[in-house]
Parts: structure tokens; sequence; C-alpha cells
């Protein structure tokens, strides 16, 4: 053989341990695609793993159920409401709007809650001590007033912005939902009135 019946061999591209580096850009690219695909998949809510509706309540809807410890120590649990209007306000101590409505929520409470409307406040994830220095100090609410440190309620009801209010009839079914505040006493008499008129 002559010199010239030799063709070099092209060296091929080798990563590591000898393998071709178009092996390992392809590993890459799967490890990729498995990496996005469980994070697409690690957003599933647990409400849907269990057939639970996920979209957000509105006028119409039943009022998700829940259980919230209460500054006095018990718990409420909204199903066990049933046959009473309610009204649900997301609020928390640093939110300047939710302050200032806490006047006119108490005010419907002393004037309707004998006759069985219950008005709830629901704080989004403070603690229970920071709560009751506010409502003892700033406002002097009477009315009950629950915790939801997690914001686990907060979120079944798609609370994007405190305060937020939701006006529940007898029935268990909202009738309203009011984003932003403060509201005054007459908006609040308006959404007692959706809740308390007959059927």
């Amino acid at each position: 053989m002559s010199k010239t019946d030799i063709s070099p061999i092209s060296p091929r591209s080798i990563g590591e341990e000898g393998l071709p580096a178009t092996y390992w850009r392809g590993l890459m690219i799967v490890v990729l695609l498995l990496g996005l695909a469980w994070i697409n998949l690690s957003r599933v809510t647990d409400a849907s793993l269990m057939g639970q509706d996920v979209e957000a309540p509105k006028a119409g809807f039943l009022a998700p159920d829940f259980r919230l410890t209460s500054l006095e120590d018990g718990s409420v649990r909204l199903s066990d409401l049933r046959g009473k209007p309610v009204i649900l306000n997301f609020w928390a101590t640093w939110c300047p709007p939710c302050r200032r409505e806490m006047p006119a929520l108490e005010a419907i409470w002393q004037r309707y809650g004998r006759g069985g409307v219950l008005v709830l406040g629901i704080d989004e994830g403070e603690q229970a001590s920071v709560v009751a220095r506010f409502a003892r100090e700033q406002v002097g609410t009477t009315f009950p007033l629950l915790l939801d440190r997690q914001q686990e309620v907060g979120a079944r009801y798609n609370v994007r912005a405190i305060p937020t209010t939701v006006f529940v009839d007898p029935s268990g079914r909202i009738q309203d939902i009011v984003v932003g505040g403060p509201l005054d006493e007459a908006a609040l008499l308006g959404g007692v009135n959706k809740i308390t008129a007959g059927p």
C-alpha cells in the first residue's frame, strides 16, 4: 500500500470517557426536557389531584368550606353556619383600606348580628398576637376574627388583593364578591340586602 492509498481517519468529536459529544448533547436535552416536565407537573394543586373543582368561586357558586381558628381559641367551620347569611372579610392589620373599613364592618355586626347576619374577619397570614393587639387597641372589633395563617382559605377563594369581601346567603351560595375597599356602611348594607332577601 502506498501512502496515497491510505485515507486519514477524520477525528470525531469525542466527549467524556470517549463517547461522542452528540451522545452527551442528546442526554442533556433529555434531562432538560424531563426537568421541564417535572416543573410543569409540580404546579398541579392538591385540590385538582383530589378531583375538586379548582375554578375561582364567584357569585352563584357554593362558598368553599373551611375551618379556621378564631382569636377566642375556638374554631369556626363555614358549613356549620348554613341557614345564616355570612359576610367574609379577608384582611390584614398592615392593610390601610382594611383598617379603614373595620368600623363599618363593626357597625353592620352591631346592627344585624343579633338578627343572624354573621360577620367573619379572616386575617391573612398574621400571628394571633398581632391580630389580637390590633383588634383590641386600634378598632375595638367584637365580631369574630379568624386566622388564616397559611393563607389556604384565601387561596380557595382566589383572594388576590385585600380587602376582599364575600357575601354568602343562608343556602351557602356566594351572592357577591367585592375586591378592594374600604367599603363603607352603605356598601356593606347593599351586600347584606343581597344575602338576606327572600327567594
